[in-house]
């Protein structure tokens, strides 16, 4: 039997689960895997990019694939080799090398590049078609270049650039209020740096924050020490000559004539798939490349997307003449693994020759978390709503809320018929825990909410609440680990937060949950410290 050509093109975190996954196959010789990665070092965590930046972790520690393990068992990884073209017809990939790639099914996990926004002194690129076909050699591929003194945070040699000045304690403006510039506005300012994040909406997180919670967080932004600067749209930027001739990013300018001085200037403005490939082989893209929800392509049946760059849409006849269509790729890494996993199973099975009935990965509202120190921040669903709307427009809607403003704390919970659809949750991480778990289980709230509150309360003892270690509980939403998978870990010998994560892959995500684990593995020691399975 002829084995399945597949290629890669792509090996960030989604790539390299995605090769984890297919490796069975490959060592089987059902599976001919080749691997196209941009980057000349082996796949990282790029969730954990603004903590390398500002030196809260190595190099090591972000590492999530194993391109030795995977030559190993037959496969190809090219490092440091971009893809430069797609020959659908042909069912070629060129790479820049000049060499040619042939393939049965191609798979694009090209992830995303940071936004460079409309700025007076920076220039930016259009990646439409017209562009590409023009300069495709210098867009494909290629981020655009920034002036000296300005970076975005998406890669190691960003995270570099930002991690020299947190040493050297120089100013760092951030723009924009997003998760990725919070996370690593908060870093640079508990490693010492001056912080000052400038945004032009209302409050930070204006995407997945309500008022009430938005400004809480922008109260525990300044008591940080951190100046937030709010309704300010950035217009221009202005640059200073050093003595060693040199141009270098010198102030921000916004269009309510504030100038902003700094040393960095870190673009924190969103991001946007890697569509360029696709666009230029015909594929039909969006906001991303638009894929069925198997991941098929909508224009390629042997072509599929994974990850940043895809959009899941069902094709309809109604949405296949439209020019704009619903959704977006979801941004995170949870979805983008059970992606990989899936389609790597889905090809195994295809090419062994046997039929899998497991459904494609549905994808409810993605969990957002901000993770910084002494500050928490979930989010998730509708949020919108607001405890004093009209109850005859939404009969079955209830808004719960709950706020302490002066000790940085607020809850807003939002129901349909008693089950929760959607919560706020800013610095209270306990009672964020068990709103997830009731949001992911569709779980109803109790009659009186407040009884929620308890969590973080003072007197509470996690230990006591037997649901919260049940075994079927999941702790890293992220691989879909459970209480009962992390104690088995445990009863193994993995004591740490760290031997946890490298044995079931909990935590190695957004790191949001590695509080949960640290909780499970305690009470899962005895006295002496040995662990021992929950009964």
């Amino acid at each position: 039997m002829t084995a399945l050509r597949i290629v890669l093109v792509g090996y960030g975190p989604v790539g390299a689960r995605f090769v984890d996954e297919l490796l069975p196959a490959v060592r089987a010789g059902v599976v001919e895997l080749t691997v196209v990665a941009g980057e000349d070092v082996e796949a990282y965590n790029r969730v954990l990019v603004a903590e390398y930046a500002v030196g809260n972790t190595e190099l090591d520690s972000m590492i999530v694939g194993d391109r030795v393990v995977a030559e190993e068992a037959g496969a190809r990884v090219l490092l440091g080799v971009a893809a430069t073209s797609i020959d659908r017809a042909a069912r070629l990939v060129r790479l820049g090398t000049g060499e040619e790639l042939g393939y049965d099914r191609l798979v694009l996990a090209t992830g995303s590049r940071a936004n460079v926004p409309t700025l007076d002194g920076v220039e930016r690129h259009r990646r439409d078609l017209a562009s590409l076909e023009k300069y495709a050699r210098h867009l494909v591929a290629h981020d655009d270049e920034l002036p000296e003194g300005i970076t975005a945070l998406r890669d190691l040699a960003d995270a570099d650039r930002v991690l020299a000045a947190v040493r050297e304690r120089r100013r760092i403006i951030v723009l924009g209020a997003g998760v990725l510039g919070l996370e690593l506005a908060l870093a640079a300012a508990h490693a010492g740096a001056q912080v000052c994040v400038v945004h032009h909406g209302p409050h930070p997180m204006p995407r997945n924050l309500d008022r009430g919670g938005g400004q809480v967080l922008r109260a525990a932004l300044r008591r940080t020490g951190i100046t937030v600067i709010a309704h300010s749209r950035a217009e221009a930027v202005a640059f200073r000559t050093g003595t060693d001739g040199r141009r270098r990013f010198d102030m921000l300018v916004t269009a309510d004539g504030k100038q902003l001085r700094g040393d960095l200037l870190v673009l924190s403005c969103g991001v946007s798939p890697r569509n360029e490939l696709a666009t230029l082989a015909g594929l039909r893209t969006a906001v991303g490349i638009v894929v069925h929800p198997d991941l098929r392509s909508w224009s390629d049946p042997d072509v599929y997307a994974i990850g940043d760059c895809a959009q899941v849409v069902e094709r309809t006849e109604e949405l296949a003449g439209q020019r704009t269509l619903p959704g977006a790729p979801s941004g995170l890494i949870g979805p983008g693994w059970r992606q990989a996993a899936w389609l790597a199973a889905a090809f195994s099975a295809e090419a062994e020759g046997t039929a899998t009935d497991a459904a494609a990965p549905e994808e409810r509202d993605p969990i957002v978390m901000l993770k910084a120190e002494h500050i928490d921040v979930v989010a998730v669903g509708e949020i919108a709503a607001d405890p004093w709307d009209d109850d005859a427009l939404h009969p079955r809607r209830r808004v719960s809320q709950w706020a302490d403003p002066e000790h940085l704390r607020y809850v807003k919970m939002v129901t349909e018929d008693g089950a929760l659809t959607g919560f706020v949750s800013v610095g209270m991480p306990r009672t964020a825990a068990e709103l997830t778990l009731l949001f992911e289980r569709r779980g109803e709230l109790p009659a009186d909410r407040s009884l929620l509150l308890r969590f973080d309360g003072p007197d509470y003892d996690p230990s006591a609440d037997a649901d919260a270690f049940a075994p079927a509980t999941t702790v890293c939403w992220c691989n879909g680990v459970t209480v009962g998978r992390i104690e088995e870990s445990a009863a193994c010998g993995n004591t740490t937060v760290e031997c946890v994560g490298r044995d079931t892959r909990a935590g190695t995500g957004c790191g949001g949950c590695k509080g949960r684990i640290a909780d499970v593995l305690a009470r899962a020691a005895e006295a002496d410290g040995t662990p021992s399975l929950t009964p």
